[in-house]
């Protein structure tokens, strides 16, 4: 359940990746079009002003589409195959939902308690009665969160359907066109439960809201604590995107609304605290600029004295990408898989440090690094708001004080092994989050090693050249499919069938291990083991193409590639001749595993396996596996 939820948190972030540069554009649009920065040459009507205006409106095109980009998002980090496919899939089907909420509310708005939908005109920075537009569909505001319902939806739809195959006559409504069929009914549902529920569901957020304010700095301290104390498990997207770009404290989202804002705030010299009271929930890029670079220098204070040149090598630069980009991850799972507990001070010093901030008046939108805080905050509301930022800088000093002696006595204390307290052998070095998952995986390594499966995943693993070597995992009746990124990395033949594989087939970076008829539980292994070490292939559980898994199955019940002369298609049979009939599975076999009728044996080695009016594309695949 724990590796669902990660893998779903990693999958909202692809969307997310973009807002970061959506949002620097939108707010350098409203720095250059400050008049009181620029003076007149920033005055609507202006070119200078048209340009950046210009510029602006291509900024927010994330913003406005946000839920069609997470319905587009969610199946390239979440379908098993075909991801392309499936975002297009996911895509119609959202739109299809709002057209279906539109086409109820016109007809039956009255009984939802929209009784005017049709005369409800969407203006910007309204509520609307709780309506929007989306590509140009009037319906429900129901910011991503009905994005990612639907999306969900779809996906779980496209991995399941996707390669059923379909009788003959119905044969081109397989692949996306059956998913969307069975996504357009099954939006109708969902549609009507929207329309009854959701308005319902916007008077619950706004008491929520009222809630998240009224519960002033406490409020703040959780959210920041736990969103930053679940960075290890990928869960922190949970926790801040409902409130970046969903509904939870602001229809919209706080970095959106915040934008839209942005030049109203620069021309007030009220404090921002009253300005823009709900705006205290995203200042945890404070800790990307104040806190990482004095826990670098307590790394560096308590690095032997033969690694401080070394140490220092490491931790300048990933100080310096730290506090100008935002990004922590090199340090933060170096000393995260070292000591664990320094990671939970680090949590409780942000947690503290922003809610501080906050105390003091501090408002924003600070996700990043100094480069994004600066364009988004600093530059455009300097004039009226430095004293709110001088601030910031001190209490941010203050804090990164207070973090390296705490940092550095418990280093000290505990003898934890951070960088540059190595071994004398070992070379100083930081890990990402891949190499953090695999240590981890490492650590819990050896509670199931007598279990058949696990050893043989196991193997197979280490002879593909390790879980960073696979980039695609699938199997079909008796095999293992595998794609790898290097195929030198790839074991000798002899090693996998001294581990029980019955043969290796190999075209290019494609590898087809000859498992046997327990293959789908050793992919299972193969994929769980995958998973703990941080691997990211695309592992598919999911059986293949039919013709694909009849065809695989007959060639190694046959004997494999090299025991097959030829093979044509005969009517409603797959016809062979085959060198050695002793290696040929007895005929129960092909019944029970590739779902033949009959099997035939005549003269001349020949073998007649009855499979059906598919007989062609069988044989077209297994003139494709020779």
């Amino acid at each position: 359940m724990m590796q669902k939820f990660q893998r779903f948190g990693a999958a909202m972030f692809v969307p997310v990746m973009l807002f970061s540069f959506a949002g620097i554009v939108v707010a350098l649009g409203s720095l250059f079009n400050n008049p009181t920065l620029f003076g007149s040459i920033a005055n609507p009507g202006t070119a200078w002003n048209s340009v950046w205006d210009t510029i602006s409106a291509g900024g927010w095109t994330v913003f406005n589409q946000e839920g069609i980009l997470f319905t587009v998002g969610l199946p390239i980090g979440l379908a098993n195959k075909a991801r392309g496919r499936a975002a297009m899939e996911s895509v119609i089907t959202y739109l299809t939902y709002n057209y279906f909420i539109g086409a109820m509310l016109t007809h039956w708005g009255a009984a939802f308690g929209i009784p005017n939908f049709d005369k409800i005109q969407i203006v910007a920075n309204a509520t609307n009665h709780g309506l929007t537009n989306i590509a140009g569909i009037k319906t429900l505001d129901t910011s991503i969160l009905a994005a990612l319902v639907v999306a969900l939806i779809v996906t779980w739809l496209h991995n399941k359907y996707f390669d059923k195959k379909l009788p003959d006559w119905l044969g081109t409504f397989q692949g996306s066109t059956y998913v969307y069929v069975l996504s357009f009914f099954l939006m109708i549902p969902l549609a009507l439960i929207t329309c009854w529920g959701w308005p319902k569901v916007q008077l619950g957020i706004s008491s929520m809201q009222h809630f998240i304010v009224s519960s002033g700095f406490i409020g703040v301290w959780i959210y920041n604590f736990l969103n930053r104390i679940l960075i290890p498990t990928g869960l922190h997207h949970l926790v801040y995107i409902p409130f970046q770009f969903g509904p939870a404290v602001v229809a919209g989202g706080l970095q959106p609304y915040w934008l839209k804002h942005l030049t109203e705030y620069a021309a007030s010299a009220r404090p921002l605290a009253q300005l823009s009271p709900l705006e205290g929930f995203q200042l945890y890029g404070n800790e990307k600029v104040f806190l990482v670079p004095f826990i670098c220098l307590a790394f560096y204070a308590t690095a032997k004295k033969n690694k401080k040149k070394q140490t220092s090598a490491l931790l300048i630069p990933a100080a310096l990408t730290s506090v100008l980009a935002g990004i922590t991850e090199p340090i933060d799972f170096t000393y995260l898989f070292a000591a664990p507990a320094l990671w939970v001070v680090y949590s409780v010093m942000s947690a503290t440090m922003n809610t501080v901030m906050y105390l003091f008046g501090l408002r924003g939108f600070m996700s990043d690094g100094a480069i994004g805080i600066a364009s988004m905050n600093w530059l455009p509301l300097w004039e009226n708001h430095w004293h709110t930022y001088v601030m910031q800088f001190i209490v941010g000093i203050i804090f990164g004080v207070i973090t390296y002696f705490v940092f550095k006595i418990m280093i000290e204390k505990f003898n934890y092994i951070t960088p540059g307290r190595e071994a004398d052998d070992e070379d100083v070095k930081l890990i990402n989050k891949k190499q953090y998952k695999q240590k981890m995986a490492a650590k819990a390594a050896g509670k199931d090693a007598n279990d058949p499966y696990i050893a043989r995943a196991t193997a197979y693993l280490d002879l593909l050249g390790g879980a960073s070597n696979i980039t695609e995992l699938s199997s079909c009746a008796t095999r293992l499919r595998v794609s790898v990124a290097d195929p030198s990395k790839v074991a000798p033949d002899s090693q996998f069938k001294a581990n029980k594989a019955v043969n290796v087939v190999h075209h290019g970076k494609a590898i087809q291990v000859i498992v046997g008829l327990d293959v789908p539980q050793v992919l299972d292994e193969m994929n769980q083991l995958m998973q703990e070490s941080g691997n990211d292939a695309k592992v598919s559980t999911e059986q293949d193409n039919p013709y694909i898994e009849r065809a695989t199955g007959i060639v190694d019940l046959l004997g494999g590639e090299e025991n097959i002369k030829d093979v044509i298609a005969c009517s409603s049979r797959v016809r062979t001749h085959v060198f050695d009939t002793k290696k040929v599975a007895p005929d129960a076999e092909f019944k029970k595993i590739v779902d033949s009728y009959e099997v035939q044996h005549r003269d001349n080695n020949e073998i007649d396996i009855v499979v059906g009016l598919d007989a062609d594309q069988v044989v077209d695949q297994m003139k494709q596996l020779l």
